[in-house]
């Protein structure tokens, strides 16, 4: 059997020119390599050289950092060192001004040591005078204030007055004055009599415990007394048993009006210490006039008379009396400031000045 022809089939023309270039190619990519090596080579040189030189520059930088810190270490070292010397010295300076603050101290001190010998071997007759009088002024006006009584202050006064007079001195004339206004003006004052004080002070001590208390429960003796007094009568059974309970009535029930709340609640137990108080407080004010505290002594009576007019009873006869006494003792309190001599004291120092 014959076969159908077989058709030719279309050769493309590109087949020949991409063989060419697929011959062409081995030779090229054999090429490349070299020229890649070489670069690599020469970065990596290049990169070995940079290196190089970073690290000798790092180890420049370390020897320059070692020095400068041994440097700074050496530097501190001579700083302390320094700074050690500065505190010795400036313990040094302050006990040295120390030595010599006290050394001045003393000079000062024996300078007016020396002064004031200077001014007592130079000063005058008439100038011991005026000190010798100052002096015994002084010391009569805390006899007077001690005791209660201007008669030392007078006494001192006279003396002062005869002196000058002997002295015969006209820069002294103001002095004198000055010494007979005091005495007049010390004469002419009134001042309460301190012993009678005090012996009006014992009384209220002693009659601290006659005192009755504002809620004290009255006694019914007088009353039992008078009806034993009374003639017998022949009374029923029913009216004595009235009679009993009318009596016990009255002794458990009493009405009274009291002007502080705080006196109704006093129990009989408290009544010795309130009465023991007040005596303490007439005490206190007995030993501030002898000791001349007067407004301590005034201070006390002032609570004293608060008591008694408080918890006790103000129409008792005897809280009556106390209560008068109270009163005369703040009177004559208040008369008992002695007179001063300032007149005396201001003329003494112009005449010690010289003026």
């Amino acid at each position: 059997m014959n076969s159908p022809p077989q058709a030719e089939l279309p050769v493309p023309t590109g087949a020949p020119a991409s063989a060419a270039e697929a011959e062409s190619t081995p030779g090229a990519s054999q090429s490349l390599p070299r020229w890649f090596l070489i670069s690599v080579a020469v970065v990596a040189l290049l990169a070995l050289l940079a290196s190089a030189l970073l690290w000798q520059k790092l180890s420049s930088i370390q020897e320059q950092l070692a020095r400068q810190s041994a440097d700074a270490g050496a530097q501190s070292l001579e700083a302390r060192a320094v700074a050690k010397q500065a505190q010795e010295l400036a313990r040094e300076a302050a006990a040295r001004v120390a030595v010599f603050d006290a050394r001045l101290s003393e000079v000062s001190l024996q300078r007016t040591q020396l002064e004031e010998l200077m001014q007592s071997l130079s000063r005058s007759r008439d100038e011991n005078m005026v000190v010798d009088i100052e002096s015994a002024i002084r010391l009569a006006q805390q006899q007077a204030q001690l005791t209660g009584s201007v008669e030392p202050l007078l006494a001192a006064l006279k003396s002062a007055d005869q002196r000058v007079v002997r002295a015969a001195q006209p820069r002294l004339t103001p002095l004198q004055r000055a010494i007979a206004r005091d005495i007049d003006r010390i004469k002419s004052a009134a001042v309460s009599d301190t012993p009678g004080l005090l012996v009006k002070i014992d009384e209220l001590v002693h009659l601290a415990d006659e005192l009755i208390l504002a809620n004290a429960v009255l006694t019914v003796g007088g009353t039992a007394s008078g009806q034993r007094a009374l003639p017998e009568v022949k009374v029923l059974w029913w009216q004595r048993v009235l009679q009993v309970l009318r009596d016990e009535t009255r002794i458990l029930l009493r009405v009274s009006r009291i002007e502080q709340p705080e006196a109704a609640l006093v129990s009989p137990e408290q009544s010795f210490f309130l009465r023991e108080n007040f005596k303490l407080k007439l005490l206190n004010a007995r030993l501030g006039l002898l000791a001349r505290q007067l407004d301590s002594a005034r201070a006390d009576l002032a609570a004293a008379t608060l008591t008694l007019n408080k918890y006790f009873d103000a129409s008792s006869r005897k809280t009556q009396t106390a209560a008068a006494l109270l009163q005369q003792v703040q009177a004559q309190m208040k008369t008992l400031q002695l007179p001063r001599v300032d007149d005396t004291l201001a003329a003494l120092t112009t005449a010690a000045a010289g003026r």
